[in-house]
């Protein structure tokens, strides 16, 4: 079969990747889509059920630091597209081993960009039709002050905010021109990454695209997150660390929206761009673990209130940012994308799955999956 686009899609199995790889798969039957994925820790081909048998879908286990792979797959491929989403993301993991978070943040990143450029430049039509979109965060913006601690009616308007929490905890909002400044090693690897492929196309004509988003929630989310966690330590009766005094501020976003908008961006956005991509969904991390043990408990048949004796106040971590929160009205402007849900909806849609898909879970957190992954490919 001929196919019209080939993407590469990187961490294709990780959490947000799989969401991005189910929609292009389904969306777009005649893209061949190829799955590169590590398959680290949070790397899981469970999370693709559904559309592993699809005759658009190819996985490729392969890691993005090895050049020469990298170089392989694109030509092989004849990739005309990429969308970088693989990368070491946990903060506190990126704390106690920085040096993981540089080689494949910054390196594999690298490697990937070096891979496409030559393969791209190998080409007569060289970089026309071509597009590198690299998937950042929030983070390398830094912190944003906590100037409303209560909370005020927020300055944006969308279909998803109708709810009764809509609120702003300050008067300042990320944008795609805010000076970076990122805190911990996690949010500078990120950064650096971001700075690479902007010098891309600067230094070499390539079509490249960034987009920095805001916290992600939703279905296969690896549980040692702050959502999947907390769900399904409340299942099980166990203590909910909280950082500090729960005061710390995060914007939220339902994964499904943040792969809408990565499809919009990679097929409409403007080459050189950076957009900015959050859920306008301020909220404290006191009050989101609040809404978590009323929406779990409510679920299980539980007494309200019966869960929230399990909140534990832990010592804040290092460089614990106060508050994020992105203003997206750029790419709600340039190309008409704003969130579908509100939280309240993408909560209850969330904890439903992680209560319907207990296997899922257990397979993970009983580290099942390792093996399985160990037999089938070898050392992971």
């Amino acid at each position: 079969m001929v196919f019209k686009r080939n993407i590469l899609i990187t961490g294709g199995a990780g959490f947000i990747g799989s969401h991005v790889v189910r929609l292009f798969v389904n969306k777009y039957p005649d893209y061949r889509i190829i799955n590169l994925d590590k398959l680290t820790y949070a790397g899981n081909l469970a999370n693709l059920k559904d559309i592993e048998d699809k005759p658009n879908y190819k996985f490729v286990k392969a890691d993005i630091c090895e050049y020469e792979e990298m170089a392989r797959v694109m030509s092989e491929y004849r990739i005309d597209g990429v969308i970088h989403l693989a990368a070491e993301s946990h903060v506190d993991r990126s704390i106690k081993d920085p040096f993981t978070f540089a080689r494949t943040n910054v390196m594999g990143t690298l490697s990937l960009l070096q891979a496409a450029k030559v393969y791209w430049e190998s080409l007569p039509e060289k970089y026309e039709g071509k597009l590198f979109y690299h998937i950042s965060t929030d983070e390398v913006y830094g912190a944003l002050e906590l100037t409303n601690p209560e909370g005020i009616e927020s300055p944006f308007t969308t279909k998803a905010s109708s709810g009764d929490h809509h609120l702003a905890f300050g008067t300042e909002f990320f944008l795609e021109t805010t000076k970076y400044n990122p805190h911990s090693p996690y949010s500078a690897s990120k950064a650096s990454s971001d700075h690479f492929v902007r010098a891309y196309h600067d230094t070499y004509g390539m079509p490249t695209v960034v987009t920095n988003c805001s916290n992600n929630y939703g279905p296969y989310q690896f549980p040692e997150k702050l959502i999947p966690l907390f769900i399904n330590n409340i299942r099980h009766g166990k203590p909910l660390p909280v950082y500090g005094k729960g005061e710390n501020v995060r914007d939220w976003l339902f994964v499904e929206d943040h792969a809408r908008a990565i499809d919009l961006i990679f097929h409409k956005g403007k080459v050189a761009e950076t957009y900015n991509i959050g859920g306008f969904n301020e909220w404290k991390n006191i009050d989101l673990i609040r809404v978590i043990i009323k929406t779990v408990d409510r679920l299980l048949g539980n007494r309200e209130g019966t869960s929230d004796h399990l909140i534990t106040y832990v010592t804040d971590r290092a460089g614990h940012d106060l508050r994020y929160a992105i203003d997206s009205r750029k790419l709600q402007r340039e190309l008409g994308w704003e969130p579908s849900l509100q939280f309240e909806e993408g909560i209850e849609k969330t904890v439903k799955w992680y209560l319907e898909n207990e296997e899922w879970v257990d397979n993970i957190t009983s580290g099942e999956y390792e093996k399985y992954y160990e037999e089938m490919y070898g050392e992971r």
